[in-house]
């Protein structure tokens, strides 16, 4: 049982390394990242309070994109709540919608258009990928992460924008200014 923990941690450290590689991150912000996610994710599982099911939880960098379905607004705030307790969170984004939840259809749908924008940010020659995260709720698509320019995040939004059955584009992405700070879109 140990030796199966210590397996799936070094996986997991691995694929943070090669992830951080990849996007110009540091090991040390992706692990950050995995570290919130987690910690997150247990909050919400002990909060037995409100139903979590629908929400989805994107950690960039610090900062936490929540997208999905309430059925209340004092579930939203409890949820915002457990958010701010994890460590590493340093700005909640609220993207989640009071509605009923999601359909099984509807899942199925997002589900179809996160594969289609990933494979369409993967295979094009003018966007490095792994430089965003990606959130499907209820057919639109909200994009987090970092652009190294304006004309790269241009080019990503345009193809979420293209993906059938996307009704619309929510960035969350910053953009790198000329002095090397980032700034949010």
């Amino acid at each position: 049982m140990l030796s199966s923990f210590f397996r799936f941690a070094f996986i997991a450290l691995a694929a943070a390394g090669a992830a951080a590689c990849a996007s110009s991150r540091s090991l040390d912000q992706s692990l950050s990242d995995i570290g919130g996610d987690a910690q997150i994710k247990g909050v919400l599982l002990a909060d037995r309070s409100h139903d979590y099911s629908d929400i989805d939880l994107t950690l960039y960098e610090g900062r936490l994109l929540l997208t999905g379905t309430m059925r209340s607004e004092t579930g939203r705030e409890k949820l915002i709540a457990n958010a701010r307790k994890a460590e590493g969170v340093e700005e909640i984004i609220n993207e989640v919608l009071i509605d009923d939840k999601t359909s099984f259809g509807q899942g199925f749908e997002d589900a179809r258009i996160d594969k289609v924008l990933r494979a369409k940010l993967i295979g094009d020659n003018n966007v490095t990928s792994a430089r965003y995260k990606i959130a499907v709720s209820k057919a639109v698509v909200y994009l987090i992460g970092a652009a190294p320019t304006q004309a790269e995040l241009d080019r990503a939004l345009k193809l979420a924008a293209e993906v059938p059955g996307v009704e619309k584009v929510v960035s969350h992405v910053a953009v790198a200014l000329a002095s090397g700070a980032q700034s949010p879109r």
